[in-house]
């Protein structure tokens, strides 16, 4: 295959994971509002809306899940579209090569972006629509949900949609900067990604995410203060989740590859770990993009358990009347039951964006790979590094995205309900089944995710992996 041919399978296919991104980071948003329209409905018909407490916490959970909403579709498509761009160096030099300007580059880079997210949104709220009409009525017919008069079309829809259109064409345009140091001669070499060495030398970033870290706690911490008297204190906690989470995504690629260092430990000392447990340090930035999207699925789930299970301890610990506390209990457990839908909407999202990185780390290591089938190393021996390679990824971001979900969640908990039940802090509670469902899915899915790059890793013969860097 010339090199010609495998720039375009590969502008295609980076064309191809843009509009799926965007549909599901669409759908993810719109399936979460339709969530949480479900949840009120529920709550409602439940009459814990008497409570004028409820009823105010109740506006600003939809107001936080709307948030939530918002702001995962902004940071998966930012993070799949930069990683896109960054494979596509070759492409633009080889423009370069034949006269094409950086400038001219960058606009046609920029106007994808718009054309791809626009298509993708469109597509992704449509499908995910049409998923929760399905998924209710399943609901409702196995008599996991009641028979209520639920509403899944509002205006709110049109929301996520924007955000999704409007962040892939800024993570495009904003990507597209590096276009304008692509030199022409890089159509002839390597042309590769930041390195660790230079990724830590912008001590601009490093500040501004240690900065917005440490707003983002202090915030928190006054969420669930003021939350004690005021349900208002999760407008502060949402803020500060926001602006901390926001931190530490922009610092991910110093913050992951101590993670991903520890997690590698635990493959072994065979020669393939080794080489899997370098190669997920030597590029943090790459690194920290394809675990991000796992980082914010976990997290997700992870803090919506917590947040319900913490609400249902403390309103049972507040209410005596025995018919009211297993009322708070079936609508707690029914909410899990419909937020669990959104495991498969984070699980599509990840696994797209570790296919994509782990398949794009393969493309830029044709050489490396190439060198080490010339030296000895077996098919199955490559398969095993990009193997471990996922599953070291998958680790740090099962742990991190666990730790990060239990706080978050207890912060939401107490900062929002705290003042329903007086009752003072309460400790987490974790309900530890769909967190042993989510490491096992959170494994499946690493394991799923390396069959595509190890199949292409290994269909190259070692000297035209040579030949082809």
């Amino acid at each position: 295959m010339s090199a010609a041919t495998r720039t375009r399978r590969n502008d295609h296919a980076g064309r191809g994971a843009s509009v799926l991104v965007a549909g599901l980071a669409s759908a993810f948003g719109v399936v979460l509002l339709q969530v949480t329209s479900m949840i009120g409905t529920i709550v409602s018909a439940s009459g814990m809306t008497d409570v004028g407490a409820v009823r105010t916490a109740l506006d600003l959970v939809a107001f936080l899940f709307i948030a939530i909403a918002v702001y995962v579709s902004a940071i998966v498509t930012t993070n799949t579209v930069a990683t896109i761009i960054a494979g596509r160096t070759r492409t633009i030099a080889l423009m370069r090569l034949i006269g094409s300007s950086a400038r001219a580059q960058r606009r046609v880079v920029a106007t994808d972006g718009l054309t791809v997210g626009a298509i993708g949104a469109v597509a992704g709220a449509l499908i995910g629509t049409l998923l929760s009409f399905a998924g209710l009525r399943m609901l409702v017919a196995t008599g996991v949900l009641p028979d209520l008069d639920y509403t899944l079309i509002e205006p709110l829809l049109a929301l996520p949609v924007a955000v999704v259109v409007l962040s892939t064409w800024a993570a495009a345009w904003v990507g597209s900067r590096r276009v304008l140091g692509v030199s022409p001669m890089q159509a002839v070499g390597a042309a590769e990604e930041r390195s660790r060495e230079d990724t830590v030398r912008r001590p601009a970033r490093t500040v501004i995410a240690v900065l917005l870290m440490g707003a983002g706690i202090l915030l928190l911490a006054g969420g669930v203060v003021v939350g004690q008297v005021a349900p208002e204190g999760v407008l502060l906690g949402l803020l500060g989740g926001i602006l901390s989470f926001s931190g530490l995504v922009l610092g991910s690629h110093l913050i992951m590859p101590p993670i991903l260092a520890l997690a590698g430990r635990v493959l072994g000392g065979s020669a393939p770990a080794r080489l899997a447990a370098a190669n997920a340090q030597r590029h943090p930035e790459r690194s920290a993009r394809a675990t991000i999207g796992l980082v914010i699925g976990v997290t997700l789930i992870t803090m919506f358990a917590v947040a319900g299970s913490t609400f249902e301890v403390m309103m049972q610990r507040t209410m005596e009347d025995p018919v009211l506390q297993a009322a708070i209990s079936e609508t707690v457990a029914t909410s899990l039951a419909v937020i669990s839908v959104l495991v498969g909407f984070s699980a599509l999202i990840a696994a797209v964006g570790m296919v994509n990185n782990l398949a794009q780390s393969v493309l830029q290591r044709s050489r490396e790979i190439g060198l080490l089938r010339s030296l000895g190393f077996t098919a199955t021996q490559v398969r095993w590094m990009i193997l471990a390679e996922s599953l070291q990824m998958a680790a740090a971001a099962v742990a991190f995205g666990l730790v990060l979900g239990v706080f978050y969640g207890w912060a939401a908990a107490q900062s929002l309900f705290g003042a329903v039940t007086m009752g003072g802090l309460t400790a987490p509670a974790v309900p530890w089944l769909l967190v042993v469902g989510c490491v096992i899915g959170t494994v499946l899915l690493a394991v799923a995710a390396t069959l595509v790059p190890a199949r292409r890793a290994v269909s190259v013969a070692p000297v035209t992996a040579l030949a082809a860097a």
